[in-house]
């Protein structure tokens, strides 16, 4: 009863307020005061390495955690455009009332250099629901080895930390390449665990010293191949390719659990090609042949009621989860196949078949 009321009054709230969402009506009061959106405001900056901003986050009553391993979305305005990109939570799993961030600000990074250079306690950041299949499992392995290089320390150090706040008394080694002992975050707490715990090494491989490690099958023989290890790995491709070939060879691939880097997968379009596909309009149940249109004047087209505000790709009132397929911004004319990205259904036509939140 208490739940059905409350979703009468949030319908009749919504009603009110059409065409804007009522949070883009509150954050005029103060961002932290939200009736759908997740945000969390950063209460900590600390900048462990030159390349790096760590950022712990007080995120507003929608946020319900993280599993060790899993990312989040988070969206920042930078010249009046939202940007978005995905982070791995550094923290252990079980803290709830904070978030920690750990951006590695890469030479070609847009928003990962705008935190790094930017980023101060106050500031209000836009985030989603924690996601992600790469996570430990419920039954903890009998050895855990972790293996991450640059900034894929995150998800596995989430991990450690979960497993060290659980008490988790079985081997654990934590294998990490970085490009020099400077390019560590964190490094100081690795090393103070390696110290404190017996069951815990840390091991470090640095690739741009003067006697350079990249990854090879020694540093991971006798641990990967022990009685009942699990091999959780995220960091570059290069060492994501060789850590698999080395367990491929090893006939262990199935105790390699691992977190790619997102790859774009947008095909490329042909002009001469006439307009193909289905629309999926999921939360609708309707589906309509594709003719090339915006998905906001597509779906209007079909009938729908979709929330809309400038239609122009300016107040972000129609934003919506495009849950597969791609879509072209016809402003910039950027295509976007990543599954379960927010986009602006006024400013973006679909490309071939699309399933959106609608």
């Amino acid at each position: 009863m208490a739940h059905t009321l409350a979703r009468l009054v949030e319908s009749i709230v919504e009603a009110t307020a059409t065409p804007y969402p009522v949070d883009r009506y509150l954050e005029l009061i103060d961002p932290m005061i939200t009736w759908r959106d997740t945000r969390a405001k950063i209460t900590e900056v600390r900048r462990q390495t030159d390349r790096s901003v760590t950022l712990v986050l007080k995120p507003t009553r929608q946020w319900k955690g993280h599993g060790a391993g899993q990312y989040v979305e988070v969206s920042v305005v930078v010249d009046g455009v939202r940007h978005r990109r995905f982070f791995s939570p550094a923290g252990a799993a079980q803290n709830t009332d904070a978030l920690e961030l750990t951006v590695t600000a890469h030479s070609g990074g847009f928003v990962s250099r705008y935190l790094r250079e930017n980023a101060r306690p106050g500031m209000v950041l836009g985030l989603s629901a924690a996601s992600g299949e790469f996570s430990l499992p419920a039954q903890r392995p009998a050895r855990t080895v972790l293996v991450s290089g640059g900034s894929g320390i995150t998800p596995v150090l989430s991990m450690l930390r979960t497993l060290v706040a659980e008490g988790h008394r079985s081997p654990i080694t934590f294998v990490h390449y970085a490009r020099t002992p400077e390019d560590v975050p964190y490094r100081a707490e690795l090393d103070a665990l390696d110290r404190t715990f017996d069951h815990i090494d840390v091991q470090f491989h640095y690739t741009r010293t003067e006697n350079a490690e990249h990854f090879a099958p020694a540093h991971l023989d006798g641990l990967a191949d022990a009685d009942g290890a699990q091999v959780f790995l995220c960091g570059p491709g290069t060492l994501m390719s060789a850590v698999k070939e080395y367990a491929d060879e090893r006939g262990l691939s199935d105790r390699v659990f691992s977190e790619a880097f997102t790859i774009d997968t947008s095909p490329v379009l042909d002009p001469n090609e006439p307009i193909t596909g289905d629309i999926t309009y999921t939360k609708s149940d309707v589906t309509t042949p594709n003719d090339g249109r915006t998905l906001l004047e597509q779906a209007e087209a079909a009938g729908l009621d979709p929330e809309y505000g400038c239609r122009m790709g300016i107040c972000f009132s129609c934003t919506k989860v495009r849950t597969s397929g791609c879509t072209r911004n016809i402003l910039t004319g950027e295509l976007d196949s990543e599954p379960g990205q927010h986009i602006q259904i006024c400013v973006s036509a679909p490309v071939g078949d699309v399933e959106i939140e609608v």
